[in-house]
């Protein structure tokens, strides 16, 4: 079985969250991590397990607004530049009724800051009728265009290992 990640980023702290989990899934798995202006529409059977994670932006996931905010903001060219997470979701097709899921966010690290862009895209997942297999997790950052706070890849790593111990299917 091989896992797919697919990610937005503004900043590169998402990416770099992404690249991460998908390291931890190597442990165990073949893990293809792709941004989501490059991801395909149509996930095969091959694909058994589905990561997505994008930037909190405005209590959700981003939308062409916030992104052009961000662009705004931003002090270097951004990573995604084009259609998010957001939009792949509502393209998103797959031929395989046993295809797993989970999904992350990036976001500020602010005490009790409502909002998550994964347990939206865990929901439209579950629209689109995949299944989610693991509780949406956030990862921090330290302001809007990072850092990432301090242990955070470590974290993510760790939680990609633990998404390929779920499944006991050997590496391809």
């Amino acid at each position: 079985m091989d896992a797919l990640v697919v990610y937005e980023s503004m900043f590169g702290n998402t990416k770099q969250i992404a690249e991460a989990v998908a390291a931890g899934l190597a442990t165990r798995m073949r893990a293809e991590v792709v941004e989501a202006g490059a991801a395909p529409a149509v996930v095969g059977p091959q694909v058994g397990l589905l990561v997505v994670g994008g930037p909190t932006h405005a209590f959700s996931m981003s939308r062409a607004s916030t992104r052009r905010s961000a662009a705004e903001q931003a002090t270097r060219p951004l990573v995604s530049q084009g259609a998010g997470v957001r939009e792949w979701l509502a393209a998103l097709r797959t031929s395989s009724a046993g295809l797993a899921s989970a999904a992350f966010d990036t976001r500020v690290a602010k005490p009790r800051m409502p909002g998550s862009a994964a347990r939206a895209v865990a929901k439209r997942l579950r629209r689109v009728g995949v299944k989610v297999t693991a509780p949406a997790q956030s990862f921090y950052v330290s302001g809007t265009e990072g850092p990432l706070v301090g242990g955070e890849l470590d974290r993510a790593r760790q939680w990609g290992e633990s998404l390929a111990t779920s499944f006991p299917v050997p590496a391809s």
